[in-house]
């Protein structure tokens, strides 16, 4: 006999020796036939933050005319399937990034206060100091509802220690989420470690051996669940059944991918080569790989927080998959070297199409007649300008997703100068349903972006 729809919870899990996989958000968490259709389990909202270094190159950045009527620029073009989920957003800028009596260090405080909108203390100690982030006042009022109250992701490490930027600690140019004044959050870089912790269970240690005994048994995580998944599909209608079964076909496929990572070592800058880490040889790959999980993440309501490092600020990494062998913070000192900024800019679009991967991902996920990237809003930017100047005004900032119906959309909004960054926060909080009075160096919400 069919189970009716009320009985499957938003919380339910698959469940397997060492695994808890979390269920997408299907038509059978619906309150049952007495409530309205309408009135049925609607899906959350989540919110991310995307950070790329160095700054951008402006020149092919920002739209020529504001308003809906607007072509994107060359960095921005692969974003065309998106526009009119997207809000280019220009004129914004990060006060608390400039020296402010402090002298060099712009990398540092430019990732510092990128999401907290205060002026990190200058010390390569331990005594170092920011302010809480956005995503952290967000993940300290709704966190208790998820697993996760949030997800710290990034493809380069994080260092909380020596100095990496004229005096500034290595925990500033590597960190971007901040729990309090003195604690920020580091990320997990590797795919593999991210995976055992959305779909294992139990402590580290134990999701450690059960990752070894699948790969020794050459077992998928699905094996473990495969009893308690066709029990549940029993249960469900034909859509349902049809969008769980695409769920765990998702999860299988990062779960072959991580293998393939495993067989392939990475060749170091050095030349050497490394042991298999579960990091993908290709910087492209990995991004993938990592963004492909939040979207599971999301889909599962695993978490609805999110920050995401593309790269550490001041990184130098190189780009050989798009025939780029300078490092990436040398190409930002350009000096109006006109090969240099061909390079730059062609960096900056290898980012945006990483990017828009991750976009495409979420709006093939359906949440009843909506998709996932209805349900988001996700920034997307850096905490400089251009990356020969420093300059922490009129930023390369984005702002992609309708947040359950709550953005108005498809636009080129150009705001005053010296319009704080920190006020487009106050009214993502607003509408996350987290008012915060002031955030940082916050001013007021940001105009025009609410229906």
């Amino acid at each position: 006999m069919r189970l009716p729809p009320t009985a499957i919870s938003r919380r339910r899990f698959l469940r397997g020796v060492g695994t808890a996989i979390a269920l997408p958000w299907l038509e059978a968490m619906a309150p049952g036939p007495i409530a309205s259709a309408n009135a049925a389990a609607r899906p959350p909202l989540r919110m991310a933050f995307f950070y790329v270094p160095n700054g951008i190159h402006m020149q092919d950045w920002i739209p020529a005319v504001e308003g809906t009527q607007f072509e994107l620029p060359y960095i921005l073009r692969p974003l065309e399937p998106f526009q009119k989920d997207l809000l280019v957003l220009s004129g914004l800028t990060l006060d608390k990034a400039r020296p402010h009596g402090d002298g060099p260090g712009d990398h540092a405080r430019a990732m510092a206060s990128f999401l907290t909108g205060v002026q990190a203390k200058k010390t390569a100690g331990a005594d170092i100091r920011c302010g809480i982030s956005v995503d952290q006042v967000a993940a300290q009022k709704v966190g208790q509802l998820t697993r996760f109250p949030s997800l710290e992701l990034g493809c380069e490490g994080s260092r909380q220690a020596g100095n990496c930027d004229s005096g500034y600690s290595c925990a500033y140019s590597s960190n971007i989420s901040w729990r309090s004044e003195t604690t920020p959050l580091p990320k997990e870089i590797n795919p593999r470690a991210v995976f055992e912790r959305l779909f294992g269970h139990g402590t580290p240690s134990e999701r450690e051996v059960s990752r070894l005994k699948r790969d020794h048994y050459k077992k998928s995580i699905l094996d473990l669940v495969a009893e308690d998944a066709k029990s549940l599909q029993g249960s469900l209608g034909g859509p349902d059944r049809r969008k769980l079964e695409e769920y765990l076909t998702s999860i299988r496929e990062i779960e072959r991918r991580l293998q393939e990572a495993d067989r392939k070592p990475i060749q170091t800058p050095a030349g050497s080569i490394s042991a298999p880490t579960g990091i993908p040889a290709q910087f492209g790959e990995h991004i993938r790989l990592m963004t492909d999980m939040l979207v599971l993440a999301f889909q599962a309501d695993l978490t609805r927080i999110s920050t995401f490092v593309i790269a550490n600020e001041g990184s130098n990494r190189t780009y050989r998959e798009i025939q780029i062998p300078e490092g990436h913070h040398d190409l930002s000192h350009h000096g109006g070297n006109k090969e240099k900024h061909e390079k730059i800019k062609r960096i900056n679009r290898f980012h945006i199409e990483q990017f828009a991967y991750f976009l495409g991902k979420l709006k093939s996920v359906r949440e009843g007649d909506t998709t996932l990237l209805d349900q988001c809003m996700i920034v997307y930017g850096s905490g400089i300008g251009d990356g020969n100047r420093h300059n922490h005004d009129n930023l390369p900032i984005l702002l992609v997703g309708q947040a359950c119906g709550k953005l108005r959309t498809g636009k080129h909004l150009r705001y005053p100068k010296e319009t704080p960054l920190t006020n487009l926060y106050l009214s993502m909080l607003d509408l996350f349903g987290v008012p915060t009075e002031k955030l940082g160096d916050s001013t007021g919400k940001l105009q025009y972006l609410s229906l």
